[in-house]
């Protein structure tokens, strides 16, 4: 059985994405190249540009379509714009985050137009570049393509290259901002019992943040430990003014057992518990972004799974699984390089790393004979 030409060199390859600026809203010059990459490299693939967002796909007639997801965009750089390669390490902005992963759908869209492996292949694919993960979620470039050409979005399941370590990670966190708010009322500093100390309301608030026992709910055999942090505290008049307002806000990481409804009124409950419920205390949400609960018995992300040879792990932060998830297509994160490194000076991704997503996703779509 052919099985079509042996990848490139996923390293050099994706030193050359980290070598094209690509900061959010700065995405022009990394989408004409990886266009001109499939025009010249996936030729057989039907493709499309959508302002700055780049989608193909094969269209073979197969009973599933995997999508391949990936944002073209990066944080801004810290003393890291040029990529370096040292052995078989590159350093450089993006390399992890993730232009490593966009490298390695590159090369499956090379391999899905080669007339070698076309036969082979157990799904159609789709692949989608776009804009603007790393900013506020009203920028995706995945709501542009869905308001500009929502069939590029049809598929079965998808999988989003988000950095991983090439094991799977399922689902994800949804995210809530809420503000606790305290009255008070203003006095001298040199006579607060003739007022009320706002900020010192806080305390108890504070008290039960600091003792926050996470829930760590397991789905699918994954454990999403959730968080719950204060993130921002303001609040005074003067420096002799007892304060007569403060505001408080938090960040909640929440797992994919719960809506965001669920959350938000756990949360609340939380906060005016500690406070007794008094009457000068006030909870609200200033943001939501939903979660996406791990759907790894869909045969493709199962195959995923078995393909990678690691047990699945959740999903402890929010990605735009939660994009797919909520149209009702079953999604994972998947990806070369090591997370914790991302949006650091110190970002790099690993040759090993690169060519183990590669030939994991190449498992999946196109097994191995016998």
């Amino acid at each position: 059985m052919s099985r079509g030409s042996p990848p490139a060199d996923l390293l050099q390859k994706t030193a050359e994405l980290v070598g094209i600026a690509s900061v959010s809203h700065g995405e022009k010059a990394i989408a004409d190249f990886v266009e001109g990459r499939l025009r010249s490299e996936a030729a057989n693939l039907e493709l499309a540009r959508l302002g700055n967002n780049v989608c193909a796909r094969t269209n073979l007639e197969k009973r599933s379509r995997l999508m391949l997801a990936g944002h073209l965009d990066t944080v801004p750089a810290n003393g890291n714009e040029e990529p370096v390669i040292k052995g078989d390490w590159l350093a450089g902005i993006g390399s992890v985050d993730m232009k490593g992963g966009v490298a390695v759908f590159l090369e499956l869209a090379r391999l899905a137009s080669d007339p070698a492996a076309i036969g082979d292949l157990v799904c159609d694919l789709s692949f989608v570049f776009y804009v603007c993960e790393e900013v506020d979620q009203r920028h995706s470039g995945l709501r542009e393509v869905e308001l500009a050409a929502p069939a590029w979005l049809e598929a079965d399941a998808a999988v989003l290259g988000e950095p991983t370590g090439s094991l799977v990670e399922a689902g994800c966190q949804g995210v809530l901002r809420a503000v606790v708010e305290t009255k008070g009322e203003r006095a001298h500093t040199a006579r607060p019992w003739m007022g009320a100390n706002a900020i010192h309301r806080l305390a108890p608030v504070l008290a039960a943040l600091e003792s926050y026992e996470a829930r760590q709910p397991v789905l699918e055999g994954c454990r999403y430990k959730e968080a719950l942090q204060a993130v921002a505290v303001s609040g005074g008049v003067a420096g002799n003014v007892v304060p007569d307002s403060a505001r408080l806000v938090l960040n909640y990481r929440f797992a994919p057992d719960r809506t965001a409804a669920e959350a938000f009124s756990a949360l609340r409950s939380l906060v005016s518990e500690a406070a007794g419920d008094p009457d000068w205390l006030g909870v609200s949400l200033e943001s939501q972004s939903a979660p996406a609960p791990p759907r790894l018995s869909h045969p493709l992300l199962s195959a995923l799974v078995e393909a990678s040879g690691q047990a699945p792990k959740a999903k402890l932060g929010w990605t735009d699984v939660s994009f797919f998830s909520a149209r009702g297509l079953p999604a994972a994160n998947f990806g070369p390089g090591d997370p914790s490194l991302a949006h650091t000076a110190g970002e790099r991704v690993e040759r090993a790393q690169l060519e183990r997503a590669y030939e994991t996703l190449r498992g999946v779509v196109l097994p191995r004979s016998g």
